[in-house]
């Protein structure tokens, strides 16, 4: 019996797996190198902002937290360590936290605030007649200077003034002390802060509003949903983070006025913030121990009211389907 062999086709290295290419000695000392470019590229674009943030942010709360525990008055290059008596005194004068009340006046025009801006987007999302130029108007007033804003009010409120004269062409006759009153000033001060950052808010939410699906409103208004249906079933639940966002902002905005009230009236007729005070004691007082350690509770107070709104209402994702 005979055995048929088929002949080969190949050399003697047929069937042989051909060796990968020797890798050349620099090989993998460039890879290594490359991997950590590419790790420390990030880096290089964050270090300018972060050295920033770093000189004037963290370095500055760190030098105020150890200004709160001296008795340092801004001016002398010595200053003794007093432990946590600029705290004490804080907590045992109850008047230096009764200003947290005028807060209460600017904290209700935020939510005033909110919801103007959230009518605003809302109308000049849809197609609205010179809505381009509606958005300008609103906007403008945020962009200008906080103390050009302040003494322009002030001629506004002038006695006799200007709001005066518009009040007496709709039959509200005499003069009124809009910053004069302390029943006036506070509500009057609010009211111009409602002016100022309320185009900001807008474009926040109007910014929401524009990245919802068109397709979205489409499929409304075939099942015949009206503006406010609209408004109320798909714009409000997908711009939910940003109105959560702007509480946010409004709380702690309400706690740390500063600007509009010190220009205005300088804390007067009641009209003193917590931050007015502060800055007081720092720079009329000569106490910036002391003002440092209302600086550090502040801080501490803010950062909690943020804590617990995010706790309250936590952070959702919003899916647009």
């Amino acid at each position: 019996m005979t055995v048929a062999h088929k002949p080969r086709t190949g050399g003697p290295a047929a069937g042989r797996r051909s060796p990968l290419p020797p890798e050349s000695a620099h090989g993998r000392p460039r890879a290594g190198r490359r991997r950590t470019i590419t790790a420390l590229t990030p880096w290089l674009f964050l270090a300018a902002p972060l050295t920033l943030l770093l000189m004037f942010t963290f370095l500055p709360v760190a030098d105020m937290i150890g200004y709160s525990f001296t008795d340092w008055d801004g001016i002398s290059p010595s200053r003794s360590f007093v432990g946590g008596e600029n705290y004490t005194d804080l907590v045992t004068r109850p008047a230096r936290f009764e200003v947290f009340l005028v807060s209460g006046f600017y904290l209700v025009a935020s939510f005033l605030q909110i919801a103007l801006a959230l009518y605003f987007a809302t109308v000049l999302s849809f197609n609205t007649r010179f809505r381009n130029l509606f958005k300008g108007l609103l906007f403008f007033p945020y962009l200008i200077n906080g103390v050009a804003v302040g003494f322009v009010f002030l001629y506004f409120f002038q006695p006799d003034g200007t709001l005066d004269t518009l009040l007496r062409l709709i039959g509200a006759e005499g003069k009124h002390l809009w910053l004069g009153d302390p029943d006036l000033a506070n509500p009057s001060l609010a009211g111009v802060s409602v002016w100022r950052f309320m185009g900001l808010n807008m474009v926040l939410f109007l910014g929401a509003i524009q990245s919802i699906p068109p397709y979205l409103y489409e499929a409304a208004e075939l099942d015949g949903a009206n503006r406010w249906q609209q408004f109320r079933h798909i714009i409000a639940p997908s711009i939910k983070p940003i109105i959560s966002l702007s509480f946010i902002l409004a709380v702690s905005g309400s706690l740390a006025v500063f600007e509009i009230p010190y220009i205005m009236t300088g804390g007067a007729n009641g009209t003193e913030t917590f931050v007015i005070q502060t800055v007081k004691l720092a720079f009329q007082f000569d106490k910036v121990g002391l003002a440092s350690a209302s600086a550090v509770v502040l801080l501490l107070l803010i950062l909690l009211v943020t804590w617990v709104q995010r706790r309250l209402f936590p952070e959702e994702r919003v899916e647009l389907s």
